[in-house]
């Protein structure tokens, strides 16, 4: 399938879409627009979903697909940690930790090309501590938008969010160990 047709499958525009909404949502968190920006979030969850589950049952699974969905996930990671940095909603602490995570994996990438390999497939700890992480930044924001529901709301959205950072280093280390196994000649990949 050639680029053009992959930009016309439906997950990839609807990949396409979340990345367009990104500096919106941004733009609606950095300017108190709460509930707008986590409807835009929302959306983007969903969106992302359903990308995946179109893309997996109509068989539209594409290289640019695999590019577009994590770096869309990303995006609306990075932007939430910044937006809620900024605005007093949560310790800088907590978007070090997780930016810290793809800053060590952007040193790491470039080996891999250099040696002439492509991106690594999406390990399973990596999705699950991506979802962790986007069920946590949409209950941190809401905690903030509904403190009545604080005792239920907080202690969700931290363990969702020690859970995501956790699984997030975690699945950092074994794509860490991966390119130094390819680079170095070991013969299984996880």
């Amino acid at each position: 399938m050639g680029l053009k047709q992959e930009l016309k499958s439906i997950p990839n525009m609807l990949s396409i879409l979340r990345l367009i909404l990104v500096p919106v949502f941004l733009w609606l968190l950095l300017n108190d627009y709460l509930y707008s920006a986590l409807g835009v979030l929302a959306f983007a969850g969903f969106s992302d979903w359903l990308d995946g589950q179109i893309a997996r049952r109509f068989n539209q699974v594409t290289e640019l697909g695999r590019v577009l969905d994590p770096a869309a996930d990303r995006l609306y990671i990075f932007s939430s940690l910044i937006g809620l940095v900024i605005n007093g909603n949560i310790p800088a602490w907590l978007a070090v930790a997780v930016i810290g995570r793809d800053v060590m994996l952007l040193v790491v990438y470039p080996i891999l090309a250099t040696h002439g390999y492509g991106p690594l497939p999406v390990h399973f700890l990596g999705k699950a501590g991506t979802f962790a992480l986007l069920y946590a930044l949409p209950l941190l924001l809401l905690a903030d938008l509904w403190p009545a529901a604080d005792f239920i709301v907080l202690p969700l959205a931290w363990a969702f969010a020690y859970w995501g950072i956790g699984l997030y280093w975690l699945a950092g280390f074994i794509y860490v160990k991966q390119v130094r196994d390819l680079v170095f000649g070991a013969k299984k990949i996880l």
